[in-house]
């Protein structure tokens, strides 16, 4: 899926972001569009990652970590288009409601978006789906801690920034 940088202009951020964490390159996650108000990723469909082997459904604690990832890098997204910097945000709380299982062998999509900012903390909501918004499998609510831009590493900020990164 190509995507167009004016209308989802944190498409390389939320990408980087992404990419810097181990677990989400071990579950393949992608993200299709970032912008300063939402955030959509995809969970291809792994058999190695199937929770119910009896139906092929996926464990229910990946698709907690897709909301998470995404929820995380909504915020992040929003910090970083409303203040110009790049923020640490970790989770403080998380509620997923599951109302269905996924289909197997079908890719599970997430939507995040952070609707508030505060001084300290970030709120946000997301969905879980595969073949409709409308139909979701799960959605969550969750809020991140703020931390200040100088507590983020050189060079996971570089890396955030598409610099390049020296390791000793």
């Amino acid at each position: 899926m190509k995507t167009n940088p004016d209308f989802f202009p944190m498409t390389l951020l939320a990408t980087r972001f992404v990419n810097q964490l181990a677990q989400c390159r071990r579950l393949g996650l992608k993200v299709h569009e970032a912008s300063e108000h939402h955030v959509l990723l995809e969970l291809p469909y792994n058999e190695e990652l199937i929770g119910y082997p009896d139906t092929g459904v996926l464990h229910g604690g990946v698709i907690t970590t897709l909301m998470d990832t995404g929820s995380g890098c909504a915020v992040i997204c929003a910090i970083k288009e409303k203040f110009g910097t790049l923020e640490i945000s970790p989770t403080l709380d998380l509620r997923v409601d599951y109302m269905k299982p996924a289909q197997p062998h079908k890719p599970i999509f997430g939507m995040a978006e952070c609707y508030r900012l505060s001084s300290s903390v970030a709120f946000t909501r997301a969905i879980a789906y595969q073949d409709s918004v409308d139909d979701p499998i799960a959605h969550a609510v969750g809020s991140f801690m703020r931390i200040s831009p100088e507590m983020i590493g050189d060079s996971f900020r570089k890396a955030l920034m598409g610099e390049e990164v020296q390791y000793d």
